[in-house]
């Protein structure tokens, strides 16, 4: 699943390549992709719509135009192609938007979990329904150690399984779940209530080292993912410990292992990261 890093790419690829467009038609090929309004409602509203300006929270794009925000979750495998006008539609396209400047715009996903939601505008992330349990962004400056502390301290949730709760904190996915970890020198089943405040600042830091990183290297490409859009991440080449079971660890050259947290494939070091 695309993460924090992949999505941003996404939006600043989009709106480099789009900028200001508007929307002259939509057209929806797969019922279920659209999760708010109903289909019809979102491709009448969606018509004639500028893009103001694009932006993300956690793992989720927000197209702002102008008295609606078009809210887009890509989940497993939703990708976004820029495409000239009549090009022939893969099977695995579900809506096309044509544009103003004569060009299409293609969601493609081939597990067909992806979502796209149309609200007019609110005030706040917040208020928007599909982002209504969703936690503060990773970046978000009211997200900081003394926070985590006061909300965590007293569960009996393990390291790895916070860092992948979006309602904690939005954007951390399985890949950069691992990295943290590492970076933290903490095994990923650490209890989370046995974490000082100073263990919280840690984790911000590391978090938000390695998810910067991986914005710079421009995400990473995992099996299919790319960010669609001509620009493929370069961060597997900086992974440390995920995917590389059975490997040697960078630091100490101990076998790298792999267990299940959270019910999700978990690779660390265990001399390197140790449970508190």
């Amino acid at each position: 699943m695309p993460e924090l890093p992949e999505v941003e790419t996404v939006v600043r690829t989009l709106e480099h390549q789009l900028q200001h467009v508007s929307i002259l038609d939509c057209k929806v090929l797969w019922d279920n992709i659209i999760a708010y309004p109903d289909v019809s409602t979102f491709t009448k509203l969606i018509k004639g719509k500028t893009i103001h300006s694009y932006s993300r929270h956690g793992k989720y794009l927000m197209f702002d135009l102008g008295e609606y925000m078009w809210i887009v979750h890509l989940r497993m495998e939703g990708k976004f192609y820029v495409m000239q006008r009549n090009t022939p539609i893969n099977k695995h396209t579900h809506v096309v938007f044509s544009l103003n400047d004569g060009r299409e715009l293609h969601y493609n996903d081939t597990r067909k979990f992806g979502k796209m939601y149309l609200y007019e505008k609110q005030e706040t992330i917040e208020e928007y329904p599909c982002l209504k349990k969703i936690g503060y962004d990773v970046f978000d400056e009211r997200l900081n150690a003394q926070y985590l502390y006061r909300l965590l301290h007293k569960k009996p949730s393990v390291l790895k399984a916070v860092l992948l709760d979006q309602n904690i904190m939005a954007g951390i996915g399985n890949i950069y779940a691992d990295e943290i970890c590492f970076a933290m020198k903490m095994h990923p089943e650490t209890k989370i209530s046995h974490l000082r405040k100073k263990d919280f600042e840690e984790l911000l830091y590391q978090a938000r080292r390695i998810l910067s990183g991986a914005i710079a290297a421009g995400g990473t490409t995992i099996r299919s993912y790319t960010s669609s859009l001509g620009v493929d991440g370069r961060f597997q080449l900086k992974l440390k410990v995920h995917a590389k079971k059975g490997e040697k660890c960078l630091v100490c050259q101990s076998e790298i292992k792999k267990i299940v947290v959270a019910g999700r494939g978990t690779c660390y070091c265990p001399t390197c990261q140790r449970k508190r």
